[in-house]
């Protein structure tokens, strides 16, 4: 017989205004789940949802135990009246080394609701202190250089029953994998990642629970030369932060009675070298079938001719947790097209520019070897191109064992490809047996925008494979040739772009930590971080510490990055100042406005030449003017009250040096009246006709853009700022060169180097330098979300707790959609015209506001979800302004409708 429950009409209706917001997105220092954070007060983040609109938190409570589903044993926060739910501070008991910890929160909203508790999250300490490594360095005994094979390391444990938790704490100089019981322990590659290691030594924490059982077990590591000993940098050096290949290497094991065990690296293991004989980030990898220790991490293996390892004494004060995601396997291309080039050749075409590698399937005699080489063109006649590639040789070369099909992957090495060059077999190939594999840092993605122009939407595409193949570990220049550096001025444009793609704080964040690590004494920032290219600086490029700090705090309104950051930026404009004489900066070298137009056969003067100084002194406002920004919100009065007096200087030095009494620049390019105006160096009168004299500028050049690296991320923007976004709108849809849409119509799957990577003629530009995955100029795609899609934060709220949403149709597209995860969940505009219509779809997300700009033209009726906006509670007209309807929103859903005969704004 079927009971039937009956719950009273006023538990109904509380448990419906129970259900109405919850929590979701725990994070911890901004990840999921972490089990190796070493601040010791982590900050939490969470998400609200709600399907109500205008939905705000007004208070939260949050409890963490040191025991799943256990009592608050380490704080119980008690109820906090606050909108706060990012970045916010733990606030309890001492948290201990290796432990782990599990929290949950719960909110109250502006409608008077409770939430109910989260699901659980959890995080896991880090080892905090030296004295929390019981491991030793080991090495091997032989005498070792980086033409070397890898060595192996191993050691066998005996594990008790009752295992409750086991977690291994790696890392090594150079580059390391290690297994455990015959499996690989974790997804991530190039480990420990690339750090000014002797400053900064990441080690990563891994949960092997699952991998260890009761009785006998084995671990051990192989390692490569990696950045810390290998070739590097374009002049060829190694041994750079020394010449050992060592391991450090720990696992804890917590069982059920509240034993623990430690198996730590030490003079008891055993090393010896497998089929990895060969290893190099250029060159690429050799890989012998038939010296495979078969086995080597089985418990059962035999390993009574391997030799004893040497413990070595390096220090562990350099040791750091890892905060930032790892580099991962992503995207694989199965199939690829098989083709045979002018020159016999076998090639097979895998359609996209990738950094990564190739796992081959083949079958054959022991001794038979295949080479592949690796490029990302061909040239014009159809054959393979590696002339750009410079002294990196880019290939793998791999060993049969023979009798059976035998899989080849490399380990320690990482190419910029498309085709690969197949050398060395015979018989048949089957595109099948190779597969395409993208490896670059587990970034989450968080931006996507689509238009209605299909050029627009590959550029987009390239955009972000340019981002994903050069974001491995550090922001690199370039993934093919014989570079592969984090060179800063590549850095800090595409900064803010980047940031829509994909979430890029962690990532960021560790960067510039070894930025702050590498910075002079007299505070110059180095070519490229980490610093393997010696003393150089530069304006444009230096100015990376400040740009990027106050960009990540933008885009996610992290204050920590100002704080860890601060001492770095205040160094760096200190630097300049030491340089300048009397607040003019015109002196030292620079790279200037880096591979700006220059036409071939340049008669009439067409090369858009910006003279170095002129940059320099804006850029010397601009980062005093970011470190302004940063005194303010860090509330350091002094500091801002000086720094604006000596920006009023350094602006004063400008006028009087490179502007004349009329107006004029010294420099008439874009990229000078670009800057002047970015950074706002002129006085506010002669600010419209420096605007329009860069417009006639670009209309000189028939509607192209003539900007380097350090012009072309501001040059949309500024466009718009002075109401040229038609103007802008044109230099987008540019498909000659130069122009962002040439390298597009040329076939690229990637941004180019250059505007003419691949000239009209089929030639190439230099292969000195001529990288066909270089993301500097895909920083056009922060306009095309910020002006055409329209999504933007405010600085009183930043990473989007105030957004701006003001959309610019135009340029004839027909529709164009963004997205954004943010800290508080997804923001989206989307837009479509028709002939007499614009129709416009926002998502707000919640606990966050939004100023609203919907193009009101002269007569139009604007709706939202068919109801007159004065009707619509949840909305507040704030106004009109230049031909915008200003709006208040809360979050939700909207769907706005303008009817007119529309015309582009």
């Amino acid at each position: 017989m079927r009971k039937t429950l009956v719950l009273p009409a006023l538990l109904l209706s509380s448990l419906s205004v129970f259900s109405q917001v919850s929590v979701s997105h725990l994070l911890t220092e901004n990840l999921p789940n972490p089990i190796s954070i070493d601040n010791k007060t982590p900050r939490l983040s969470w998400q609200l949802s709600s399907p109500d609109r205008s939905e705000l938190q007004t208070a939260y409570e949050i409890q963490v135990s040191d025991r799943p589903g256990g009592k608050p044993s380490a704080w119980n926060s008690g109820k906090v009246a606050s909108e706060q739910s990012v970045w916010v501070t733990y606030g309890g008991t001492a948290l201990q080394a290796g432990k782990k910890y599990f929290w949950r929160v719960r909110v109250w909203d502006n409608k008077g609701r409770e939430s109910g508790w989260s699901k659980p999250a959890s995080w896991q300490m880090g080892l905090l202190t030296p004295a929390d490594w019981k491991a030793q360095w080991i090495q091997s005994a032989a005498k070792e250089d980086a033409s070397q094979p890898s060595p192996l390391f191993r050691t066998t444990f005996t594990a008790k029953n009752g295992i409750a938790s086991a977690t291994a704490y790696i890392t090594a100089h150079g580059l390391y994998e290690a297994q455990l019981n015959g499996q690989r322990i974790g997804d991530a590659y190039f480990t420990p990642g690339w750090t000014s290691y002797n400053k900064r030594l990441q080690y990563q924490a891994y949960d092997v629970t699952s991998l260890i059982h009761p009785g006998k077990n084995a671990v051990g590591a192989m390692l490569g030369s990696g950045w810390y000993r290998g070739y590097i940098c374009y002049d060829w050096q190694h041994n750079f932060y020394g010449s050992d290949l060592s391991l450090l290497m720990q696992i804890i094991i917590r069982y059920d009675n509240g034993r623990i065990d430690t198996i730590a690296s030490d003079g008891s293991w055993k090393t010896a070298t497998g089929e990895v004989r060969h290893s190099e980030i250029y060159d690429g990898e050799l890989i012998d079938h038939r010296q495979d220790q078969k086995g080597w991490s089985l418990p059962d293996f035999d390993d009574a001719a391997w030799t004893s390892v040497q413990p070595a004494s390096y220090p562990k004060d350099n040791l750091v947790a890892t905060g930032n995601e790892p580099v991962k396997k992503q995207e694989t291309f199965h199939t690829g097209k098989l083709l045979t080039t002018p020159k016999g050749e076998r090639v097979i075409d895998f359609g996209q520019n990738l950094t990564g590698w190739v796992i081959l399937k083949l079958k054959g005699r022991a001794g038979d070897s295949i080479r592949l080489s690796h490029a990302e063109v061909l040239d014009k006649a159809g054959n393979f191109y590696t002339d750009n590639l410079r002294r990196a040789k880019a290939q793998d070369v791999f060993i049969l064992k023979g009798r059976e099909e035998e899989t080849f992957e490399p380990h320690f090495t990482f190419h910029g490809f498309r085709y690969i060059r197949i050398e060395g077999t015979a018989g048949e190939i089957n595109p099948d047996d190779y597969t395409a594999v993208a490896l670059y840092s587990a970034m989450p993605k968080t931006g996507e925008f689509e238009c209605s122009d299909a050029l627009i939407n590959q550029l987009q595409h390239n955009i972000q494979w340019g981002q994903q193949g050069n974001f491995l570990d550090i922001p690199t220049d370039c993934p093919q040739r014989d570079e592969r550096l984090g060179w800063t001025g590549d850095a800090q444009v595409f900064s803010r772009t980047a940031a829509f793609n994909r979430g890029v704080d962690n990532f960021f964040a560790k960067w510039l930590k070894d930025l702050a690590a590498d910075q002079k004494p007299n505070g110059a920032v180095p070519f490229v971080i980490p610093n393997v290219t010696g003393n150089g600086t530069s304006a444009g490029w230096a100015d990376v510490a400040t740009i990027i700090p106050w960009n990540l705090y933008l885009a996610y309104g992290d204050r920590k990055v100002l704080e860890d950051q601060y001492s770095s930026m205040k160094a760096w404009v200190e630097y300049i100042r030491g340089q300048a004489k009397n607040d003019l900066w015109n002196t030292g070298f620079h790279f200037g406005d880096w591979l700006f137009y220059r036409p071939a056969d340049d008669n009439d003067g067409r090369s858009a030449v910006t003279d170095k100084y002129f940059i320099a002194q804006c850029f010397y406002a601009h980062s005093t003017q970011l470190l302004i920004n940063a005194a303010t919100v860090l509330g350091k009065k002094e500091d801002a009250d000086a720094y604006s007096a000596l920006l009023r200087r350094i602006k004063d030095a400008f006028l009087n040096e490179y502007v004349t009494p009329d107006g004029r620049l010294v420099s008439g390019t874009q990229t000078a009246y670009v800057l002047a105006l970015e950074f706002d160096m002129l006085p506010e009168a002669t600010r419209k006709k420096a605007a329009a004299r860069l417009v006639q500028n670009i209309q000189d050049y028939n509607y192209h853009l003539t900007t380097g690296f350090l012009g072309t991320p501001y040059l949309c923007h500024v466009l718009s700022q002075y109401n040229y976004t038609t103007v802008a709108y044109k230099l987008l849809l540019q498909d000659t060169y130069p122009s962002w849409l040439y390298p597009v119509k040329m076939g690229a799957t990637t941004i180019w180097e250059r505007w003419d990577g691949i000239r009209p003629d089929g030639s190439f530009q230099t292969p000195g330098m001529n990288s066909f995955n270089h993301y500097s100029y895909g920083a056009i795609g922060d306009w095309m979300y910020r002006v055409v899609a329209g999504i933007d934060t405010y600085e009183d709220g930043p990473g989007y707790h105030h957004s701006r949403i003001s959309p610019h149709p135009g340029g004839g597209l027909t529709s164009a959609a963004a997205d954004l995860e943010t800290c508080y969940g997804k923001i989206s505009s989307h837009w479509r015209m028709t002939s007499d219509s614009l129709a416009i779809d926002i998502d707000i997300p919640a606990n966050t506001t939004s100023t609203v700009y919907i193009p009101a033209p002269e007569g139009g009726v604007i709706t939202e979800g068919g109801q007159k906006l004065s009707a619509v509670a949840s909305i507040h007209i704030d106004g009109v302004e230049k031909g915008y309807l200003v709006l208040g929103l809360g979050s939700g859903s909207y769907h706005f409708l303008v009817r007119a005969d529309y015309q582009e704004n």
